[in-house]
């Protein structure tokens, strides 16, 4: 199993979106990396769900609910991808990103070194840190 991060602006898509649809399309990606990072993505992979914008706090656990497929949205396919999550889990205390910033165990974490990256892996040792600090 793999573990990952995805960012959303929450007016455009929030956490709350997800929770009440229950399993929705990933899509609408447009960056190189953030692409092929969606299409290492396998049904199972855990991922931490990023609000950005004005409060910027992992709010909850999606899992990977669909690998992989194309991306039309834009009505061509140009090799885009998207895939399916489903809500997971919601966090008790949303981990703020001026918290991630100062604690030792998240010093790597690619949101810290890539912000504008919409899609990342995380380590599991570091999963489990932001789960725990999230319960």
């Amino acid at each position: 199993m793999n573990y990952w991060l995805v960012k959303s602006e929450p007016s455009e898509y929030g956490w709350e979106d997800l929770l009440s649809k229950g399993e929705d399309i990933w899509d609408g990606i447009r960056n190189y990396q953030a692409r092929n990072y969606l299409k290492e993505m396998k049904s199972g992979d855990l991922v931490l769900f990023y609000h950005s914008g004005k409060n910027k706090e992992i709010v909850g656990v999606a899992k990977v609910s669909q690998e992989a497929f194309p991306d039309n949205k834009d009505g061509e396919d140009k090799g885009w991808v998207a895939i399916k999550i489903k809500s997971y889990q919601t966090l008790s205390n949303p981990v703020s990103l001026e918290h991630i910033k100062s604690d030792s165990m998240l010093s790597s974490l690619p949101l810290l070194k890539q912000s504008r990256l919409s899609t990342m892996p995380v380590e599991k040792s570091q999963f489990d840190h932001i789960l725990k600090l999230g319960s």
